[in-house]
């Protein structure tokens, strides 16, 4: 009978600990891109929307800056937001109100009153 050298066992344990390290990595990647949970699951998704309602607002704003001419103020609308959230968020319907909110909150955070315009704080009772 052949006895295995040191070598030969190393390199088992090499591999053996390696292929144990996949597999792990395989399962806890699922577990952190998509919590097993329900509820964790439901409010990864709610701060991952208003992540992305943020975002489409500044991006709205940024847009009507760099198409505003020199010396005119920017115009940024709800409808800008939706268009954003549509176009880049994959969002097709969001209530209007969560993007006037989202709008207002960015337009202020950005000190947007001095180069800006929006509608905004309009009350709108068709919305």
């Amino acid at each position: 009978m052949r006895t295995l050298g040191a070598d030969t066992v190393v390199g088992l344990l090499v591999i053996g600990s390696g292929v144990v390290l996949m597999a792990a990595g395989v399962v806890w990647k699922g577990r952190a891109v998509r919590p097993l949970s329900r509820v964790r699951a439901r409010t990864v998704d709610a701060r991952l929307y208003h992540r992305h309602l943020l975002r489409a607002a500044d991006l709205a704003i940024a847009s009507s800056r760099a198409a505003a001419g020199p010396g005119e103020p920017a115009i940024v609308t709800v409808d800008d937001v939706l268009r954003v959230l549509d176009e880049q968020f994959g969002y097709v319907w969001v209530p209007h109100w969560q993007a006037r909110d989202a709008l207002r909150r960015q337009y202020e955070r950005a000190e947007c009153a001095q180069d800006c315009v929006t509608d905004a704080y309009q009350q709108d009772a068709r919305h």
